[in-house]
């Protein structure tokens, strides 16, 4: 195996812990069983949702999955 493969895989690996570890660290969407059946009511508070951590950690695993994505399709063309 070459270097650059052996490189790119590594971080192929990184990534996909680091999407493992940021998907587990997002809380759930709906609220509960009243959330699945009639909806979360927008309030005061979900006016600044996109400054949260869970809207942090939902940008960064899109970004990190776009990249493993990328490493995939590199090692693919490599072997």
């Amino acid at each position: 195996m070459s270097t650059v493969k052996l490189l790119i895989t590594i971080l192929q690996l990184l990534c996909g812990l680091g999407i493992i570890a940021m998907v587990l660290f997002q809380s759930g969407k709906s609220a509960g069983l009243s959330g699945a059946i009639g909806g979360v009511a927008d309030s005061y508070l979900s006016k600044g949702k996109a400054k949260t951590m869970d809207a942090k950690l939902a940008r960064a695993t899109k970004w990190v999955g776009g990249i493993f994505l990328v490493l995939t399709l590199v090692l693919l063309i490599l072997g």
